[in-house]
């Protein structure tokens, strides 16, 4: 028995890799999926089953392109319905994997077709769960994604409930867990940095799995604090269940060098949008006037997913010496197929055409410190609601970067911001956002909140006060 997680830190999201007697079952592959049919080639095994645990809305899965290329039966649980050929398992249904069988547990209250797969041995001892969305390390699924008019969070809440306590809560301790993510997925709101556990230590320690909880005080916890889901979710999970161009196609595409001139003419003509996925430090230093900054450092895809709308929009690359391909790739990772080519020659080739170039103010902890002493200023905190909850600069405008597209009108185009988020990444997405849209008196803390917290400027804390 060999058993693979195949982790993409991005998504934090992952994909498993099962063999046994040359026969392999892949779980919850990504878009690109090549490496698994590669994988299975150099075991010299046949991938003979793909298993989804559920519509995946964070990403796009690739078990379409797989199916295609391998032959390999695709599997979803009960009552899933699809534009392509699949084999809809029933509850408790065993599938055989050489020596292995994987047996089919619907648990529903993610999504109402939601598995978690339980690995039998050879000697049908219960090894493993796949749990998808259901069970992560630390918390379970947010119950929030395939509401219906007939059907409510607080009823997938219930279902969910349910699923963990006859399915999976009565399976010995020892069985090892494997979810879909860790600690970054928006799927949850308490993972785990860890990303493989056993059963008898979440009973132990995640809040949804005590057992004396009543479902009422469940679905009261597990729906507190949810944030509303990224746009793209729903997207994501209707490319899922109805298929999508080929994943090779869309790189074919998307992997295309474009002179100066080219690019212009597409960002013009095209209305392509010029996404600057560079590190911010070499985007504040130049970038092509009103383009966007999303860089690969960070988390790249799902940000791309929570602020550009449209995922048909058009894209056009400006990317480091030799990441076009990755960047195409984990575009399309969340469904953004539709980019057009790469700036060949990076910033550089643009400079030495004669087109203009922008630059962004960016200055020290220490810097801003000095200036907000001296004189009234305008703070732009771009952090999440809870981190901005937790401590905030005094007098700190409060614009979190998931909602910048439906509250930008919040902010006045004739102020100076100086604008910060933790670390320094997404206040430079939030600027290049600004500016292509008519802000242009922004300023750049570097280094963020963290740096900010160093200097002696006063912050306000959250402070939790109890009555009696």
């Amino acid at each position: 028995m060999k058993i693979e997680q195949l982790y993409t830190g991005c998504l934090a999201q992952g994909a498993y890799y099962i063999e046994s007697e040359g026969e392999v079952a892949i779980i919850d592959p990504l878009r690109e999926t090549q490496q698994y049919v590669d994988k299975a080639k150099t075991n010299n095994a046949k991938i003979k089953y793909i298993l989804e645990t559920h519509f995946h809305a964070d990403f796009v899965s690739g078990h379409v392109d797989l199916a295609e290329k391998t032959g390999a039966t695709i599997v979803f649980g009960p009552g899933a319905t699809t534009d392509y050929d699949i084999h809809s398992a029933i509850d408790g249904e065993e599938l055989k994997l050489g020596k292995l069988t994987i047996k089919v547990l619907h648990t529903p209250g993610h999504t109402l077709e939601s598995v978690t797969y339980l690995l039998k041995d050879e000697t049908g001892k219960d090894h493993a769960i796949f749990s998808g969305d259901t069970l992560f390390l630390g918390d379970v699924g947010r119950p929030d994604l395939a509401i219906k008019s007939d059907l409510t969070k607080e009823d997938l809440a219930g279902m969910l409930f349910d699923s963990l306590r006859t399915k999976i809560m009565p399976l010995a301790n020892d069985v090892i867990v494997y979810p879909a993510h860790g600690a970054g997925s928006a799927c949850g709101k308490n993972l785990s940095k860890e990303t493989v556990g056993v059963l008898g230590e979440q009973k132990k320690t995640n809040y949804a799995l005590r057992a004396d909880m009543t479902k009422a005080e469940f679905v009261k916890e597990v729906l507190d604090g949810i944030a509303p889901p990224p746009q793209y979710f729903a997207k994501n999970a209707m490319m899922n269940k109805m298929g999508y161009d080929a994943f090779d196609a869309v790189l074919k595409t998307g992997d295309n060098p474009l002179n100066p001139e080219e690019f212009e003419a597409l960002a013009n003509h095209e209305s392509a949008l010029v996404l600057d996925v560079r590190s911010q430090s070499d985007y504040i230093k130049g970038h092509i006037p009103n383009s966007i900054f999303i860089g690969l450092n960070g988390q790249f895809a799902p940000w791309v997913g929570a602020l550009i709308t449209d995922i048909k929009q058009p894209i056009v690359l400006v990317v480091p010496e030799g990441k076009s391909t990755e960047a195409v790739t984990r575009l399309s990772r969340v469904g953004y197929d539709n980019t057009l080519g790469y700036l060949e020659g990076g910033i550089e080739a643009w400079k030495a055409s004669g087109k203009d170039i922008d630059t962004l103010e960016s200055i020290s902890a220490e810097e801003f410190a000095n200036r907000a002493k001296s004189s009234d200023i305008n703070i732009l905190d771009v952090r999440k609601d809870g981190e901005y909850t937790s401590m905030h600069l005094e007098n700190a405008q409060h614009l979190s970067l998931d909602y910048i597209n439906e509250k930008m009108n919040e902010v006045d185009k004739d102020k100076t911001y100086y604008v910060h988020c933790a670390g320094g990444y997404r206040s430079v997405i939030a600027a290049s956002i600004l500016k292509a849209r008519g802000y242009d008196n922004l300023i750049d803390i570097a280094g963020g909140f963290a740096a900010i917290k160093k200097t002696d400027l006063p912050t306000t804390d959250f402070v939790c006060l109890s009555t009696l």
